[in-house]
């Protein structure tokens, strides 16, 4: 899956890759842990600057339930401790959009590029089976290399 089409012509080959492995690792994760539980903690993804890639979970330190918002805090505060060693990062929430629910993607490189991407959920069939629509890209804000 691919997220480059409208990306600017100035995007490097590298950065390309790295956000599309990235995505290609995070979107079918989240949506396995759709399937089996229902919902899921916001995690990370990172390529290291070796070309590493790697699934990333971050524990706030809170006891019982953080919520989602310390987790999100926590991953980003994490990357941006670590950006010294990464080349692209991504993080992946369960959100809510209008109509539905949805699982957002927001990938970074550190090259400055930085898109959102959000796969809405179709309707549940019987079982835990989801459907999912289109996959949606835009632009977005630096969080990590600001």
């Amino acid at each position: 899956m691919s997220i480059m089409t409208s990306w600017p012509d100035s995007a490097s080959q590298q950065s390309q890759d790295d956000l599309d492995g990235l995505l290609n690792i995070a979107l079918p994760f989240a949506q396995k842990m759709l399937a089996k539980s229902g919902e899921f903690y916001p995690f990370g993804a990172t390529v290291t600057v070796s070309g590493e890639t790697r699934l990333v979970a971050s524990d706030p330190g809170q006891d019982g339930h953080p919520s989602s918002t310390e987790v999100l805090c926590s991953l980003i505060g994490g990357f941006r401790q670590n950006r010294a060693d990464l080349r692209a990062v991504a993080v992946c929430s369960d959100v809510r959009i209008p109509g539905s629910d949805a699982v957002r993607v927001e990938l970074e490189h550190r090259d400055g590029h930085a898109i959102a991407s959000c796969c809405p959920i179709g309707n549940k069939r019987l079982g835990r089976c989801v459907e999912y629509s289109q996959l949606r890209a835009a632009a977005a804000g630096q969080q990590v290399w600001t």
